[in-house]
């Protein structure tokens, strides 16, 4: 639930982010908006000027680090225009004249002075309800030591609160990292982060480290930089999200899975399939998405590994067309590439599917590649954990799909998932009469009372098929059962003929 607008708050210009400081900023405030080059302090700063336009404030974007000219080719990269923001460049080419006392290369008391004044004089002839400072490294050039630079920004900061003026000082932390009078100087701070992975596009974040009078939400925040401007992914929090559904049992569309899974699934609930590369995990959550489509339910499908042209023909080899309920929208298939994606982008992707396009059947495809997005196994445990939470408390039914290493014998996960699981379908290959079959098994299910025993499962033409119990067969799990009976196997030609 987003926090009701207040009359001295005012929008930073992006949604989210304001979401995240619980309604934006407070009006006549100085904040620091800090972070490496490169992070997207420019295009956040902009942001909050056009905002400002947009409502009828006016705007002053005051720079000693980069000329007018660049800000208007970044505004150009995002299709906006600046022409309603005044700019103002406290250094100009006359700046680097020799002849000139002023210059930004020779920092002296003078220059900085003839700074000082030239942001008062600004200030005073455009009378700004915003406006943003890029930036205070060049400030602290100028005034060469720490108490000369720390006065001078306490003196810019009542100057701006007597003006009325909302601030964003932008800073570059080239400063110690252990300076933090800005940070003890600054209403609010809002750090930026950004970090190079070893293969794919770097990771951006966002942190409110203070806000003064303020409740906000703390932690890390993913963000990108989109032509567009910056969009805000804020954390997720599951217990901020609740709905009222129905627990009544639905079938999986397969009759006899159903009986194993105790009558079905449950509204409300995730399910883990869990098995070897192959053996028709992928195609029993196709199956259940279809099943749900059916019930006049909306289903979305989040594919990282396979493509979904791939996914589609072999679908449709078992007697499962997709392509009509995509056209009609019933089904949302997204292909996602790990190393493109963020986890807290990812989640939006999520919410979105649920409280947007009204999703009650969600299928993850699969967690081992969502590991690779991440950057320890202990962040996927803890982002799936709340993920899982929000859409339990949903009311959608989630099927989660986690490949094993392995084929027969010993077969191992990347990681393990099975406690944040309500249910656990454990599919495995075995060995019989010369062939490599496979069987299916419930080993968990919190909700319904489920059987113990472990079917034959097989594909073909018709779908997705599941067998009568493999009573007399032991060791099955292992991959290299003993029979000790009579029971036939599925479409064997033997027990066929008898």
């Amino acid at each position: 639930m987003r926090p009701a607008a207040s009359s001295n708050r005012i929008s930073t210009g992006v949604a989210d982010l304001d979401h995240i400081l619980g309604g934006g900023l407070t009006k006549a405030r100085s904040y620091l908006l800090e972070g490496t080059p490169g992070s997207g302090k420019t295009t956040i700063a902009l942001q909050f000027l056009l905002e400002g336009a947009h409502v009828g404030e006016r705007g002053l974007y005051i720079t000693l680090s980069e000329t007018a000219e660049e800000l208007r080719e970044v505004a150009r990269s995002h299709n906006w225009s600046l022409d309603e923001i005044e700019l103002f460049e406290l250094v100009s080419e006359d700046g680097l004249d020799p002849e000139s006392e002023q210059s930004i290369l020779e920092p002296s008391e003078v220059e900085l002075g003839e700074t000082i004044e030239g942001v008062i004089e600004c200030v005073d002839r455009l009378r700004p309800s915003r406006v943003v400072f890029d930036s205070l490294s060049e400030m602290r050039l100028l005034a060469q030591n720490s108490l000369r630079y720390r006065r001078q920004i306490l003196a810019l900061k009542q100057f701006f609160s007597t003006r009325q003026c909302t601030v964003l000082m932008l800073d570059d932390r080239s400063s110690d990292p252990g300076d933090l009078q800005l940070h003890s100087i600054a209403h609010g701070v809002i750090t930026l982060e950004q970090a190079a992975q070893d293969y794919g596009s770097e990771r951006r974040r966002l942190r409110v480290i203070k806000m003064r009078g303020v409740k906000y939400r703390g932690g890390f925040h993913d963000f990108v930089i989109e032509t567009g401007g910056v969009a805000v992914f804020p954390r997720l929090i599951a217990a901020e999200h609740h709905r009222t559904f129905t627990g009544e049992l639905v079938s999986t569309g397969v009759p006899a899975l159903d009986q194993m899974l105790g009558g079905g699934l449950a509204p409300g609930t995730n399910t883990l399939l869990t098995g070897p590369s192959g053996v028709g995990k992928t195609s029993t959550a196709v199956r259940c998405s279809l099943e749900a489509i059916r019930r006049g339910e909306k289903a979305a499908y989040f594919l990282f590994d396979e493509g979904v042209t791939t996914m589609l023909a072999r679908a449709k080899s078992l007697g499962m067309e997709l392509e009509p309920h995509i056209e009609s929208g019933a089904l949302n298939v997204s292909q996602i590439d790990p190393a493109e994606l963020s986890p807290g982008e990812f989640a939006s992707w999520v919410r979105h599917a649920v409280e947007d396009d009204g999703v009650t059947f969600l299928v993850i495809d699969s967690l081992n590649a969502f590991l690779q997005a991440m950057p320890g196994e202990k962040y996927l445990l803890l982002q799936m954990h709340e993920l899982l939470s929000y859409l339990n408390q949903q009311g959608v039914i989630t099927m989660l799909v986690l490949g094993q290493h392995g084929i027969i014998g010993d077969v191992r996960a990347d990681v393990d998932l099975s406690y944040l699981s309500d249910g656990i379908v454990l599919f495995r290959y075995f060995e019989a009469k010369g062939n490599v079959l496979k069987a299916v098994t419930i080993a968990k299910s919190r909700v319904t009372a489920h059987e113990t025993s472990i079917r034959e499962f097989r594909l073909g033409p018709s779908g997705v098929q599941v067998g009568e119990p493999l009573e007399d067969f032991e060791g099955v799990l292992g991959g290299l059962p003993a029979y000790r009976g009579r029971t036939p196997l599925m479409e064997d030609p033997t027990a066929a003929a008898s």
